[in-house]
């Protein structure tokens, strides 16, 4: 895996803020799609149980209300544009039934949306990369 600042190219560490745009971008952008793969038949609180911290990697912890609850993103933009540039932010599902999803378990299949975005970070990278040096005229 390619450092992040190779991925995004000399060109934007030639130019102030560029890598750290290109860092929240990519983060938002990974955030979007990891809520647009949220397997299809699960309620909204799988969807609305996603974290994110700068500290450490949200837990497991919380019960399912029984009910729909709409996904506030606010709190997780809010810690990546918060975040410096070399900072890690920890992106993490609370519901505590989150893993049986991602995994399977009782006999059903696994539904790994987690790791399929994952795997899409430098990708992901790249194209945010794209899209802010176009929109600097670079």
């Amino acid at each position: 895996m390619a450092s992040f600042a190779a991925t995004v190219g000399q060109w934007a560490q030639k130019v102030e803020g560029a890598l750290e745009a290109v860092f929240k971008e990519a983060a938002q952008e990974l955030v979007s799609q990891l809520n647009q793969l949220v397997p299809v038949g699960e309620t909204g609180f799988l969807r609305s149980s996603l974290m994110a911290s700068t500290t450490a990697m949200p837990t497991l912890t919380r019960a399912n209300p029984g009910m729909t609850v709409p996904a506030d993103l606010g709190d997780i933009l809010l810690v990546i544009n918060s975040a410096d540039l070399g900072d890690t932010i920890f992106l993490g599902y609370t519901a505590n039934y989150a893993a049986f999803v991602h995994f399977g378990a009782q006999g059903r299949t696994p539904r790994p949306w987690v790791t399929m975005v994952a795997q899409r970070w430098e990708m992901i990278v790249a194209e945010k990369a794209r899209e802010v040096k176009t929109r600097l005229g670079l």
